[in-house]
């Protein structure tokens, strides 16, 4: 498990957190997210990231801010992005999980699921799915 660093390329056009190609899972304790982390090891899945309550606040809400640009931002990455802050406030902790098809959003989400999660989405190019 990493330590997550936001990079450009987890950002929309408009600057706004949009990590294309992850499922973004957050959970009421930090003791739950890394379990979930070791177990989705166990299971083959590499390069999944650790979010702190503060990493959340500091970076994403960084890029959850107004944009210089003045492009119109595409569906609700804004509000996304507004409800893991508030999620953070409240102590929670996230995981981004690497996902690159339905199979593998699957399978992340049946050990998820052995666990109180509060909030899980997954980032398509232009859309952002829930995750149940």
């Amino acid at each position: 498990m990493k330590d997550f660093k936001l990079t450009d390329k987890m950002l929309s056009l408009g600057g706004v957190f949009y990590p294309t190609g992850y499922a973004f899972i957050m959970f009421p304790n930090s003791k739950d997210a890394r379990q979930v982390a070791r177990e989705l090891k166990k299971t083959g899945s590499d390069d999944i990231l650790l979010l702190t309550p503060a990493t959340i606040l500091e970076e994403i809400g960084k890029a959850a801010g107004d944009s210089d640009l003045l492009l119109p931002s595409l569906g609700t990455e804004r509000n996304t992005a507004q409800k893991y802050l508030e999620l953070a406030r409240e102590g929670h902790h996230a995981l981004m999980i690497p996902v690159d098809s339905e199979e593998a959003t699957e399978r992340v989400m049946s050990v998820v699921r052995k666990f109180p999660f509060s909030y899980a989405q997954r980032y398509h190019m232009l859309v952002i799915e829930d995750l149940e």
